[in-house]
């Protein structure tokens, strides 16, 4: 799949090895039209053996870094089918072999590769910030808790690349980490920046966020506002501003009376940079391959785009934050999550 060298000429993106730069695809949110082209553009991805001070200052100057192979691909792969382990009174289930027995999954296909039933309605299987069936609210909540989960959750291959990165002694992964799941034409994640979900601990976390599986661009992926941390500070600012004169609990939960009643600014991507065209610079995607993760910062402004995968692939996908140990941790995220738990 085609990335971006980090290492090339600024604002001329060379892909592999490759003289041509890949068509753009078609990207949509939940809602409007189609991004024109010209509004959307290619992540620059980086390679784990860059040189720390030059993924540092992008990753300063981007608000985000997108990193090839940080975790083997088999690994991850190996949450999207069953895996076993015999020396356990218990079976792990991997996440779509939980869900096999519902009808997502399209007949004889592998839960290796979470290809959708085009029989199913997707909004019936929708998963965390949709309204799933009570089946499948019960399947998220197991997933949550399962040790395989919570197991990759600690993967060395991540964790010691978010030390070399950040420079931290130790890291702090907070409990309440996410597992979503995305099918062809079901809702995707709306547009947010992380820090008003955050908002009981310091704002100095960082953001990863891990494929699980290959993700193509107009597969239910990440899509990034370009050069919007700025922007992300001065709604957040207007945010506190409106609501500085609530009850602390009010005050920093993310659907208080002055944020949207589902937690986003907005699903419609094409009408909220024309609003704030003036400050920012494009939606950027990237073609996402399993061991990639993207970090990005808690003011970045973000988004999924709609899956209209040409495989009918599930997107499934973790975001992770973490803290410096010694930091002051948002407590409220210090629970594994449940679909009922209010954040």
């Amino acid at each position: 799949m085609a990335s971006v060298d980090v290492l090339s000429v600024p604002g001329i993106p060379t892909y592999g090895t490759e003289d041509t730069t890949p068509q753009l695809p078609n990207l949509r949110s939940n809602r409007g039209e189609y991004v024109e082209q010209s509004a959307t553009g290619w992540m620059l991805s980086t390679h784990t053996d860059t040189p720390l001070e030059e993924m540092r200052k992008r990753f300063q100057e981007d608000g985000y870094i997108w990193v090839k192979n940080v975790i083997p691909r088999e690994d991850v792969y190996d949450m999207r089918e069953q895996y076993a382990n015999i020396a356990l009174p218990y079976r792990w289930h991997s996440y779509f072999s939980r869900f096999a027995h519902t009808g997502m999954l399209c007949p004889d296909t592998s839960p290796r590769d979470g290809i959708f039933n085009p029989a199913s309605d997707p909004n019936a299987h929708e998963g965390i910030g949709g309204l799933p069936e009570d089946t499948t609210k019960q399947l998220l909540n197991a997933a949550h808790v399962d040790p395989l989960y919570r197991t990759f959750l600690a993967h060395p291959s991540l964790r010691s690349f978010i030390r070399h990165f950040t420079g931290w002694k130790q890291e702090v992964i907070v409990d309440r980490a996410m597992l979503r799941h995305n099918c062809p034409g079901s809702k995707s994640t709306g547009i947010h920046y992380d820090q008003y979900f955050l908002r009981d601990g310091d704002d100095e976390f960082l953001t990863a966020w891990v494929p699980i599986g290959d993700c193509a661009p107009a597969g239910g992926g990440l899509m990034y506002l370009e050069n919007s941390t700025s922007l992300g500070k001065d709604l957040e600012g207007e945010f506190l501003r409106k609501a500085e004169h609530l009850p602390k609990q009010e005050r920093i939960d993310a659907f208080n009376k002055f944020m949207a009643n589902d937690g986003f600014m907005s699903h419609d991507a094409v009408e909220f940079r024309e609003e704030h065209k003036e400050k920012v610079g494009r939606w950027l995607v990237g073609d996402y391959e399993a061991g990639d993760v993207v970090f990005h910062n808690p003011w970045m402004i973000h988004a999924a785009t709609k899956n209209e995968d040409e495989l009918g692939r599930i997107r499934l996908a973790s975001d992770l934050r973490f803290y410096e140990e010694g930091a002051q941790l948002d407590q409220r995220w210090m629970k594994v999550w449940t679909h009922d738990d209010g954040l």
